[in-house]
């Protein structure tokens, strides 16, 4: 992976390396967590968040989810939809995540970006029902990443969705659960991508 990450310090394979365990328990068969890492790193330039907050955003990315690791429940991996009580059990996670990173001497910035990557725009999220501007820009940012890169991704309990119909669901929660800026950049950015590809793959078919 590309990224500021890799300047900060030889522990970082063996964050990508947890990285790949976590992706692992979910059921994932390709790099999640670095997906949603390189995702976030786009918004994180776009928005010109400083070299320490995008070090912090990348290793939340990467290990957003160990919480749902630590706790170790049966019912993340199952092909069905949560019942009630399992869905309140799970959003646990973010929490018991922030208390795994510090275990790990993780710094203090990627703690509290994995505590709040559940936040929503509105304020219903969990576990701190921050609303809009109170949630860290760091925090908005993966949970936008976080949701394109899961809803295009196969799940044990359903197919994986299109690039156009993930695209639409950030639409429709924009302003919602989502910071609606963060949207239109990311749409933005996933446009200006497809339109740098157009040529190389022209290029290959000629």
């Amino acid at each position: 992976m590309d990224s500021i990450l890799t300047k900060k310090g030889e522990s970082d394979q063996d964050l990508l390396q947890l990285a790949a365990k976590i992706d692992g328990f979910e059921g994932y068969h390709s790099p999640h967590g670095q997906r949603i890492a390189a995702i976030a790193d786009v918004m994180a330039t776009h928005f010109n968040l400083a070299s320490r907050d995008r070090f912090f955003l990348q290793q939340a990315a990467l290990i957003h989810d160990i919480g749902e690791m630590s706790m170790n429940r049966d019912y993340i991996r199952a092909p069905r939809r949560l019942a009630e009580n399992e869905r309140l059990d799970l959003q646990r996670h973010p929490v018991i995540g922030e208390q795994e990173a510090a275990k790990l001497g993780l710094p203090r910035g990627t703690q509290l970006i994995i505590r709040w990557h559940h936040e929503w725009w509105n304020g219903l999220g969990y576990p701190d029902a921050l609303e809009s501007e109170e949630i860290p820009l760091a925090a908005r940012i993966l949970r936008v990443s976080d949701t394109y890169a899961s809803l295009t991704a196969a799940r044990p309990y359903r197919p994986a969705k299109t690039a156009v119909e993930a695209k639409q669901y950030l639409i429709e929660w924009a302003g919602i659960e989502f910071d609606p800026t963060i949207v239109i950049a990311f749409l933005a950015a996933a446009e200006k991508a497809k339109a740098e590809a157009q040529p190389a793959r022209q290029a290959q078919t000629a």
